[in-house]
């Protein structure tokens, strides 16, 4: 049953890995147009194309971060549960990746903090 260890695994990687070019690309290819179907979209980064901008670079920069560094500790983390069944490798799996998921909604939260830092609530630069 090592297959399933190897597959988990590579699932488990998956996030680290999304976000690692997820975040590369937003931090150096915003979307150029301001739009509710792919970016980083909250009422605050949408206000212009300088918080469109900001935004995607300050997340792509931490998502970028982020995922470099969950890639071994996601692997370390799946070592334990190698050749124990499908079972323990299941929620080793199921665990690994809701820490993911919490980590990649949380990065929300920086750069939330950061647009406020950054502008006034219409979306003019602070000075």
């Amino acid at each position: 049953m090592t297959w399933f260890w190897w597959y988990m695994l590579a699932v488990s990687m998956l996030i680290p890995v999304i976000m690692i070019i997820a975040g590369r690309i937003m931090w150096k290819r915003c979307p150029q147009k301001i739009n509710w179907v792919y970016g980083y979209r909250t009422t605050r980064s949408m206000k212009n194309a300088d918080t469109w901008r900001f935004a995607h670079e300050h997340c792509g920069r931490l998502w970028w971060r982020i995922g470099w560094i969950l890639l071994l500790p996601t692997a370390l983390a799946m070592l334990p549960v190698y050749g124990r069944g499908e079972n323990p490798v299941s929620i080793a799996g199921l665990l690994i990746v809701t820490v993911h998921l919490i980590v990649l909604i949380a990065s929300i939260f920086p750069t939330e903090r950061a647009l406020k830092q950054t502008f006034h609530e219409d979306g003019s630069r602070k000075e």
